[in-house]
């Protein structure tokens, strides 16, 4: 049997995950997309929305874990940040 979560015990958990995928970059970067990809399961299993700092944190098609100047860029397109 799976364990049920609060939704208030999630997000440090998620938070946890980033950590670990934003220290796993430096050597395995295919470990901290692992990391986002838990990350994001959890969320959509409890519903949850992931803060805007998150969201800026991997890419929106391959789920990959983004450094800006490393594996992305960061540009302002009609005042809004484009990664």
């Amino acid at each position: 049997m799976k364990k049920k979560y609060k939704k208030n015990e999630l997000m440090p958990m998620i938070r946890e995950f980033f950590g670990k995928a934003k220290l796993a970059f430096k050597k395995e970067p295919k470990k901290a997309n692992d990391y986002v990809r838990k990350a994001r399961n959890l969320a959509m299993k409890y519903k949850l929305r992931l803060p805007r700092a998150l969201k800026r944190r991997f890419c929106k098609h391959c789920y990959s874990y983004l450094v800006p100047s490393k594996n992305c860029r960061v540009r302002l397109q009609k005042r809004r940040v484009v990664y």
